[in-house]
């Protein structure tokens, strides 16, 4: 009987067979080990504002070293950079940095952190853990940009290194996670809970998607869920959906629908609610909740106004949680 090896990272659990890839594309089962075809090789390799992840309470005005891998483990619909997160590592052009390498090019560059983005942290683990430890010992934060589609040992040793997250909120049904994204909840709720228990600084960011998850009773739950089990502090982005990948047939989200999500959080009480893709919408800003002043004014991804000094607010002294330092 052929030898099964079955991965331990990710909710799906797959089971090799030699030679079989797992469902991420870039795990593949080799001489009875499970080893990754990425390690090493990023395929998309860039310098980001902060504030483009979006995380707007991490070191504003910031830049960012940003890289990727091929492959992801799922598989939305809508995925804005499905070039590279839908394909075998071998389709690509890749690079060929190790970790030090990738730590020393984000110093060259003046940034102050190291983002694992566009595909998911996940699907390259190995590299983003190792990259990760040199990173902290040189003073630079680690980013994590997810979906949050992991189980929970890797999760939490990845935590160690981790300083900030931003994760993706795609809906809070089931049946969203089925139908758009071939992917379950649950695991992502559980990631976000853990994430934020290890002491790592977390945003959250919702797509809404016309016709699929941009009801207000969707909203209301999405909000609800987040007060119940992460607390009133952590940002919640709600995001402009653009027509891509298999859902060229829906319109953009109207920007009356990403208002009334950012009302309807601010009315529960999320304290930091923040409207996303749409340039010059009030909702891009940071507002004080204690006084209501504006403390941080954005135009696109660059800092007009701030109004903070070490995360305080200048009109009446109260602390502003994220990282500011």
């Amino acid at each position: 009987m052929a030898k099964i090896v079955e991965c331990q990272l990710c909710p799906r659990h797959c089971r090799l067979k030699e030679g079989e890839r797992g469902d991420c594309r870039v795990r593949v089962h080799l001489d009875g080990q499970l080893k990754t075809l990425v390690y090493g090789n990023p395929c998309s390799i860039n310098v980001d504002p902060i504030e483009k992840k979006p995380l707007y309470h991490v070191l504003p005005g910031s830049m960012s070293f940003s890289l990727a891998t091929a492959g992801c483990n799922l598989h939305c619909r809508y995925c804005q950079n499905w070039e590279i997160s839908q394909r075998n590592p071998e389709e690509l052009k890749n690079y060929n940095l190790a970790p030090d390498e990738i730590v020393n090019a984000a110093l060259k560059s003046k940034c102050r952190s190291i983002a694992y983005t566009y595909n998911d942290p996940v699907i390259f683990y190995e590299y983003a853990y190792d990259i990760s430890q040199i990173a902290r010992k040189n003073n630079l934060l680690n980013v994590l940009v997810t979906a949050g589609y992991i189980e929970q040992e890797p999760l939490i040793e990845l935590c160690q290194y981790t300083d900030a997250a931003h994760i993706d909120l795609k809906g809070i049904t089931e049946e969203f996670y089925r139908d758009m994204c071939f992917a379950t909840l649950k695991p992502v709720l559980d990631a976000i809970k853990t994430m934020k228990k290890q002491g790592v600084w977390i945003e959250l960011i919702n797509l809404i998607v016309p016709t699929w998850n941009d009801k207000d009773t969707n909203i209301k739950n999405l909000c609800l869920w987040v007060l119940d089990n992460v607390g009133p502090d952590v940002p919640v982005h709600f995001s402009k959906f653009w027509p891509t990948h298999q859902l060229k047939n829906l319109p953009p989200t109207p920007t009356e629908t990403l208002t009334n999500a950012w009302q309807i959080a601010k009315s529960l009480g999320i304290n930091y609610p923040y409207v996303g893709n749409v340039p010059g919408h009030e909702g891009n800003n940071t507002y004080c909740p204690q006084c209501g002043n504006l403390i941080i004014k954005r135009g696109g991804y660059s800092i007009i106004e701030n109004n903070l000094t070490d995360g305080i607010c200048n009109f009446c002294g109260k602390k502003i949680p994220g990282i500011w330092r």
